[in-house]
């Protein structure tokens, strides 16, 4: 069989390019293996129609289920190969099973860099952010952990002073942090603790209660935001066609479109855009399935 679309990445971008394309009844395949960074937030805020919040999970079950009524197939398995023959593309997974379509969308996203604590997964969302912009908010006048690594950790710790002062930077990657940006915290009275941390503490419901640090130390606190710099844009595979990629590794597209610079290619969500907003992600995945469609009509 040959797909209108391969769409690699069943997140929040996939699913709604999954869910427009299903509306023009077109032949879409959806590869995903369930591991993208939205399976893991426990909670977004900031989301038109969810003033209580609503989970990773929730969001991606129910687009799945939106786009299965639409006859959208899903295939969950990691993709490891991307080849264009002649006018069609194949797509090899793991498993080495092969799926061909006429066009592609890469969903990719990135992969956050989170410390390998198995206690601070249940947190993310909830007690422990990565995004200011949709959860500075939530931290509103109340105190804050910050725990990361040089530059990146102290512009964060700089950054959600617009939301509360009672702030500690805890520089667990022990990554440079140049003069400037020492002085700026100190003008904040924001304490830098270089020091590793052995221990995440957790309370009921999965909450964040504080860290223990090699020293050991432990310091106390109710919210925590994670800026250790080194987020992974998914790009290899758009990179075996020859995508052009920013010096970032995000893919760059059409600002119109979301066409890549090979044709009948597509990318949307966070790994074409830095904005890493959920609403945004869906919005690409709109747009780049309406042009999606319109290149099939033209066939």
């Amino acid at each position: 069989m040959v797909y209108d679309c391969i769409i690699i990445g069943g997140g929040i971008a996939g699913l709604q390019a999954a869910i427009q394309l299903g509306r023009y009844q077109h032949n879409v395949l959806v590869l995903d293996e369930g591991k993208g960074r939205s399976s893991i937030c426990h909670c977004y805020h900031n989301l038109l129609g969810w003033p209580d919040g609503v989970s990773g999970e929730k969001l991606r079950g129910l687009g799945r289920e939106h786009a299965e009524k639409l006859g959208v197939q899903f295939c969950g398995q990691r993709v490891r190969k991307v080849e264009k023959r002649d006018a069609e593309f194949i797509a090899t997974t793991i498993t080495s099973q092969h799926f061909t379509g006429k066009r592609i969308l890469f969903a990719t996203g990135i992969k956050d860099n989170i410390p390998p604590f198995p206690s601070l997964m249940p947190c993310l969302g909830k007690s422990v952010f990565v995004c200011p912009d949709c959860d500075g908010y939530e931290i509103l006048d109340k105190a804050a952990l910050v725990i990361g690594s040089g530059k990146a950790g102290a512009t964060m710790a700089l950054t959600l002073t617009y939301w509360t002062n009672a702030l500690t930077f805890i520089n667990h990657g022990k990554g440079t942090i140049d003069s400037e940006l020492k002085g700026k915290l100190f003008e904040k009275n924001i304490p830098i603790i270089s020091s590793e941390i052995n221990e995440i503490h957790t309370a009921a419901d999965a909450a964040f209660a504080g860290v223990t640090l090699e020293t050991g130390e432990r310091i106390d606190s109710s919210y925590a935001f994670l800026a250790l710099g080194g987020n992974k844009p998914n790009s290899e595979l758009a990179g075996q066609l020859g995508v052009k990629l920013e010096k970032n590794k995000h893919i760059l597209v059409d600002p119109r479109t979301k066409m890549t610079n090979v044709k009948n290619v597509w990318a949307a969500g966070d790994i074409a855009v830095h904005s890493e907003q959920t609403a945004i992600a869906m919005g690409d995945g709109l747009q780049s399935a309406i042009w999606i469609h319109k290149s099939l009509l033209k066939d």
